[in-house]
């Protein structure tokens, strides 16, 4: 069959949400120490986002479990002031990775429907998208909210090809994660990308059909596989 649809996860495959939770955690670090708490910035900085990792990548209260953690105890002009400036650095930071809105569009032009399937909630998956400025690409967006699974339950996968109004086998899905988004993707028979360029753990899980070190690639993809449908 041919490709009809492409599917995306959204953290570190269309918005570097990583290189922002680091940039943005290093503020706060720097904001904390400056608002009194004795510590060196940088290695302050290396423990939030480590604690971020640890606890929950999108938590709304790191900040004052970290410091309850590692004090026992909060510091509330200390807790202000590396919140404010984490979210002040948060937008400034959140952007969509180099040559995403420019393959969007041709995808765009191409015919091809797009969705995005992640494991975030439904507000701040929209609040990314607009900042990045590729919320209007979308034809469906299906969230944790949507299903109540998380990657790699087909779940996910199976709303946003009933929603598409296509076939599996006539997705393409391009994710970062090999055990989560390429494992639920090739489950339920869709071609897979491993998105490279924003993977942060074990590369050696689930193997994707392609892997790709720039977004732009999946143009070729694309092409290739339409390709190997007409020799067929």
């Amino acid at each position: 069959m041919t490709i009809k649809a492409v599917l995306f996860d959204l953290d570190n495959t269309l918005v570097d949400f990583v290189g922002m939770k680091k940039r943005a955690s290093r503020s706060a670090a720097y904001a904390m120490v400056a608002a009194g708490l004795e510590e060196d910035a940088e290695s302050l900085s290396s423990e939030l986002f480590d604690f971020y990792l640890g606890y929950w990548i999108e938590a709304d209260d790191a900040f004052e479990k970290f410091l309850l953690k590692k004090y026992g105890r909060t510091d509330i002009r200390v807790l202000a002031a590396g919140v404010n400036a984490y979210l002040k650095e948060k937008y400034l930071c959140l952007r969509a990775y180099p040559g995403v809105k420019e393959t969007l569009e041709v995808l765009k032009r191409q015919g091809l429907k797009m969705a995005v399937v992640s494991d975030g909630m439904r507000l701040k998956a929209w609040m990314r998208l607009n900042e990045a400025g590729i919320d209007g690409f979308f034809d469906c967006v299906v969230t944790f909210d949507d299903t109540g699974r998380k990657k790699p339950s087909s779940e996910p996968f199976r709303k946003a090809v009933e929603e598409l109004g296509v076939s599996p086998g006539e997705c393409l899905f391009v994710g970062d994660w090999p055990d989560r988004d390429i494992a639920g993707a090739k489950e339920l028979g869709m071609k897979t990308a491993l998105a490279v360029y924003g993977c942060i753990t074990d590369k050696n899980g689930t193997k994707a059909d392609y892997e790709i070190e720039d977004v732009r690639e999946i143009l070729d993809i694309i092409k290739k596989e339409r390709n190997r449908k007409e020799k067929d």
